[in-house]
């Protein structure tokens, strides 16, 4: 059993050494590439929760108008009879 579990952990000492240590580190290219591209997502998904929210403020805003002409056009019916 020891002999085995020591197999294994060879196995996975020499698998990562073999990883190359440029792979395992970021260029500044690289960082900034990734940089930008989180602040772009960023961008996009403000973007986008900022349309949902005008959309429900118009949806909200037209339900009223909506809702206050219901009112009037029915006060205007009590106040004629």
């Amino acid at each position: 059993m020891r002999r085995f579990a020591f197999l294994a952990l060879l196995a996975l000492l020499s698998l990562a050494w073999s990883v190359p240590a440029s792979a395992q580190r970021m260029s500044p290219e690289e960082n900034a590439r990734q940089s930008r591209k989180a602040a772009k997502k960023q961008q996009k998904m403000l973007k986008k929760s900022n349309k949902k929210q005008r959309k429900a403020a118009k949806k909200y805003e037209k339900a009223q108008r909506k809702a206050n002409r219901k009112a009037n056009k029915d006060l205007q019916k009590r106040r004629g009879r």
